[in-house]
């Protein structure tokens, strides 16, 4: 049960460097706990991606849990380690 992180941002951003270390923090306190699924983290650039750039550019840093959106702008620690455990959740009753 892995769930999958990817922090979309860009280079010199200063909200991308606040949610890179919520998306840290809430990475680590996950890996404390002997029940906390395996969560990879994933960081792409807008800068290198001219896809990334059209969708998300206006919206950075963005958050996606398992490939889907979570969020944008801030990342709230207790709302992302929620989403984290209900994607764990969702892959255990595949």
């Amino acid at each position: 049960m892995t769930v999958a992180l990817t922090l979309i941002g860009k280079p010199d951003c200063h909200l991308c460097d606040d949610a890179r270390a919520v998306v840290g923090r809430v990475v680590a306190d996950l890996g404390g706990s002997g029940t906390a699924p395996d969560v990879s983290v994933e960081e792409l650039s807008i800068a290198d991606d001219e896809a990334l750039r059209e969708r998300y550019w206006e919206m950075i840093p963005v958050v996606l849990v398992n490939g889907r959106q979570h969020c944008y702008w801030r990342v709230d620690a207790d709302r992302l380690t929620a989403a984290i455990s209900a994607a764990a959740n969702m892959e255990e009753d595949r």
